[in-house]
C-alpha cells in the first residue's frame, strides 16, 4: 500500500521519530471524538469557511491522515473504537445505543412488501467484550468517559460496565442531554420517570451547570477537572500512573444549539469557495474547537503534553441532509416547531454542511459519509506537519494504541483492526489488504477499498439511489465517486466482490435472505403474444411526491413540502431546453435544478432555472432554457405539487449537444 509521509524534519532537528521499542513509560492516551464532523469542516482539511484555530494549529503538531474511516452512523463506530472489530462482528450496525436492548439478528418475518429479510442492529455494545478501557484500565491506566455514549440505554451497558473509572454520560443519548444549555434536567440513576409526560426521562451523572451554560464548555471543565485530579492524586500517592480520556463531544449533532453571539458573527461571512456557509454549523465548530483547545492547553499547562498521545477525529460523515428543504424528517415538523423556527431564522433551507468534493455524507456508504479527519500528536514519538495516506479506520485505534503503549494484544479479545503505530512512527506500513465497511441500513450495503479501488455492493436494486447493484470507483482518479466503473471493469468487480464474500463469512454477518412472504405486485394481464407494456415514466424518480400514471397522464401528488422529479437519463454536455406539458388547478412556481459530473452534490444556490405554471384546467405548454456547463450528472424538476396535484402530459429535453429524450405520458393526443 502505498504511504506518504512529509514531515518537518528540517525544522523540528529536536523531534526524532523513535523506533519501536516499547516507551519507557507509558503515555497517557486522549481521544476526542466529534460528532458528525465531515471530512472538510475544519481548516486543516481545506475549510475556508469554518473557524477552527485550535485544531489547525494541532495539525501542525501531528500526523494529519487523508483516509481515515469511520461508520456511516455514530453508534457502530464507537463500538468498533471500543471493540477493535468490524460491525458485522461486534453487531452494532446502526445508530440504536438509545433504545432497548437488543441483540443484532436477521428476522425470521417481514412485511408482504420487502423483498428482503433485512439484519436488525444491536442497541448495546456487548458487556462480554474486553474494551480498549478495560486494557488500558487493567495495564495501570486511570480512565475517564466523559459525553455521548450511545452504547447501551441500560445501566449494564453504561460506560461504567465497559471499564471507565470516572463517567459524566446521561441516556438516552443520540444527542445532548436535552439540550445544549443548562438546565439539562439530568436525573440520577433509578429516578421515577415524571408524572408530566412532557418532560423528557433522561437518566445519568450529568449535573446543572449555571443557567445558560454550554454542554460542550462543560465539557472541556470536566476533562480539565479529571486531568487535574489524576495528577493531584499521583502527587498524593506517589505514583506515575498514565491516564486514558475518552471525551466524545456532543457537538456538532442535533438539536443544533448554538452560541448565537457566534452564529451571528458566521451570518455576515460568506465562503470563498461558495460550498459551506450554514452559521449554525460554523458557530458550533468554534465551540468544539474552544473545547479541544482547552484541553491541549490544559495539557501544556501541567507539563504532560510530551507524555500524552492524542487523537482528534469524528464518528461520521458530515451531515448533508436534516433540516434542509429537501429533508423528509423535516417535512414532517410543524412550523412552529422551535428548534426548526431557530434553524430558518439563520441557516434558511440549507443542510448542516458540505463535504464536497466528496459525494454525499452521514448515513450512506460513499466517501462523504464515511471518510473523516483525523490526527495524531505524540512529541518527539511523531513527526509533526506530517500527512500520510494510509488507509485506516476507527477499529485500528485499539491495537495501534495497545502498540504504542508498548502493551500486548489481549488474547481474550477478537480484533479486526490492525495497528497503525508503523505509520505513525515512520518505520513501516499498514499491513492489511483491503478495507472494508458493513452497513446494512438506510441505503443499505457493503463496501470494500483495497488501494485506490472501491467497491459498493448494494442488496437490491434501487434507481433512484443508485447505478446498479456495484458501483466501482477508482478514488485517485475520481475522489467524488460520479464515474460508476462496474460494468467497464467485470474482472475488478469480481475480484473485489470476492474479498467481500471472504469478510462476510469471516465476521459473521447476518447478510439479507429473500422474504419469503414477499408479493411483488402483479403486473396487468397482457393479450397472447403482446410484448409488456414498457413503464411510460421509467428514468423519472418521484422525491417527495407519489408519481401515477393512468389515463394518459402523469399525475404528482405531493407528501412532502418540495415535490420534484429527479432524473439521470439526460445525457447532455452543453445548454439544453426542457418542454413541459402540464396543467395544476392552483398552478405555482416550480423550477429546474441540475448537477455535473464534476460536482459531487447540488450547489447551496445557483444552477436554478424557475418558471410559471399558470393555474387552471387548460394543457400548459412551459420551455425552460438550461445554461448547462459540463456534463450533465442530475436534473431535478421541481414542481408545485404541495396544494394540489400537477398533471404531466409531457417532458422533452432538446439541444446541441445533447441526445435527445421524451417522456409520453398520453394515450390520445392532449
Amino acid at each position: 500500500m502505498k504511504h506518504t509521509l512529509l514531515t518537518a524534519l528540517l525544522l523540528a532537528p529536536l523531534a526524532p521519530i523513535c523506533a519501536a521499542e516499547p516507551p519507557t513509560k507509558k503515555p497517557n492516551v486522549v481521544l476526542f471524538l466529534v460528532d458528525d464532523m465531515g471530512w472538510m469542516d475544519c481548516g486543516a482539511y481545506g475549510s475556508r469557511y469554518y473557524q477552527t484555530p485550535h485544531i489547525d494549529a494541532f495539525a501542525k503538531q501531528a500526523m494529519r491522515f487523508t483516509d481515515a474511516y469511520a461508520m456511516p452512523l455514530c453508534s457502530p463506530t464507537r463500538a468498533s473504537i471500543l471493540s477493535g472489530q468490524y460491525t458485522s462482528r461486534h453487531g452494532v450496525t446502526s445508530a440504536a445505543g438509545h433504545t432497548a436492548p437488543v441483540k443484532a439478528a436477521l428476522p425470521e418475518q417481514a412485511p408482504g412488501n420487502a423483498p428482503f429479510l433485512m439484519p436488525e442492529s444491536g442497541s448495546y455494545l456487548d458487556p462480554a467484550q474486553y474494551t480498549l478501557a478495560e486494557a488500558l484500565r487493567d495495564a495501570g491506566y486511570r480512565t475517564a468517559h466523559i459525553g455521548k455514549w450511545h452504547l447501551g440505554l441500560t445501566e449494564p451497558h453504561w460506560p461504567e460496565a465497559h471499564g471507565f473509572d470516572v463517567t459524566f454520560h446521561c441516556h438516552p443519548d443520540p444527542g445532548p442531554p436535552g439540550g445544549y444549555f443548562s438546565p439539562y434536567g439530568v436525573l440520577p440513576p433509578g429516578s421515577a420517570r415524571p408524572k408530566d409526560k412532557s418532560i423528557k426521562y433522561v437518566v445519568g451523572n450529568i449535573t446543572d451547570g449555571p443557567e445558560g451554560e454550554y454542554i460542550v464548555d462543560r465539557q472541556a471543565a470536566e476533562a480539565e477537572k479529571f486531568i487535574e485530579h489524576h495528577q493531584a492524586r499521583n502527587k498524593e500517592q506517589g505514583t506515575k500512573n498514565p491516564f486514558f480520556l475518552n471525551l466524545w463531544c456532543y457537538g456538532v449533532h442535533g438539536p443544533w444549539g448554538h452560541k448565537e453571539a457566534y452564529t451571528d458573527e458566521f451570518a455576515k461571512t460568506t465562503d470563498p469557495r461558495g460550498v459551506q456557509g450554514n452559521p449554525i454549523m460554523a458557530s458550533m465548530l468554534r465551540s468544539v474547537d474552544e473545547c479541544f483547545g482547552r484541553i491541549l492547553g490544559k495539557l501544556d499547562a501541567l507539563g504532560l503534553a510530551e507524555d500524552t498521545i492524542v487523537i482528534f477525529t469524528s464518528d461520521n460523515g458530515g451531515n448533508v441532509h436534516s433540516n434542509s428543504g429537501e429533508d423528509a424528517k423535516t417535512q414532517k415538523r410543524k412550523a412552529d416547531d422551535p428548534m426548526l423556527r431557530d434553524w430558518r431564522k439563520w441557516a434558511g433551507d440549507k443542510p448542516p454542511t458540505s463535504n464536497a468534493p466528496l459525494r454525499d455524507g452521514k448515513g450512506r456508504l460513499y466517501e462523504g459519509g464515511t471518510r473523516v479527519p483525523l490526527m495524531v500528536r505524540w512529541p518527539g514519538k511523531i513527526a509533526p506537519a506530517a500527512t500520510s495516506d494510509a488507509i485506516v479506520g476507527c477499529h485500528d485505534f485499539y491495537p495501534t494504541i495497545l502498540d504504542l503503549a508498548g502493551l500486548p494484544t489481549p488474547p481474550q479479545q477478537k480484533i479486526d483492526g490492525v495497528s497503525f503505530a508503523p505509520v505513525l512512527r515512520g518505520t513501516g506500513t499498514l499491513q492489511r489488504d483491503a478495507y472494508f465497511i458493513w452497513f446494512p441500513h438506510l441505503v443499505p450495503g457493503v463496501s470494500v477499498r483495497q488501494g485506490d479501488w472501491k467497491l459498493i455492493r448494494r442488496f437490491t436494486e434501487r434507481p433512484g439511489d443508485y447505478e446498479g447493484v456495484h458501483e466501482l470507483f477508482n478514488l485517485k482518479d475520481d475522489l467524488g465517486e460520479t464515474k460508476n466503473l462496474a460494468a467497464q471493469m467485470p474482472e475488478k468487480v469480481k475480484a473485489l466482490d470476492a474479498l467481500i464474500d471472504a469478510f462476510v463469512k469471516d465476521t459473521g454477518a447476518l447478510y439479507p435472505k429473500p422474504n419469503p412472504a414477499y408479493k411483488a405486485k402483479a403486473a396487468k394481464p397482457q393479450p397472447a403474444g403482446a410484448k409488456p407494456a414498457a413503464d411510460p415514466s421509467a428514468g423519472l424518480v418521484p422525491k417527495f411526491c407519489k408519481l401515477t400514471v393512468a389515463n394518459g397522464v402523469a399525475r404528482v401528488e405531493a407528501d412532502g413540502r418540495t415535490p420534484f422529479l429527479g432524473t439521470a437519463q439526460i445525457r447532455a454536455s452543453g445548454p439544453i431546453t426542457l418542454k413541459l406539458r402540464a396543467r395544476s388547478t392552483t398552478g405555482g412556481p416550480g423550477k429546474v435544478q441540475w448537477v455535473t459530473q464534476d460536482q459531487t452534490e447540488f450547489p447551496a444556490t445557483g444552477q436554478t432555472v424557475a418558471f410559471t405554471l399558470p393555474a387552471g384546467g387548460e394543457w400548459q405548454d412551459i420551455t425552460v432554457d438550461i445554461p448547462l456547463t459540463g456534463d450533465l450528472r442530475l436534473l431535478r424538476l421541481y414542481l408545485p405539487a404541495d396544494k394540489s396535484p400537477v398533471e404531466i402530459a409531457s417532458i422533452q429535453s432538446t439541444g446541441k449537444t445533447a441526445k435527445p429524450k421524451t417522456w409520453n405520458f398520453t394515450s390520445e393526443k392532449q
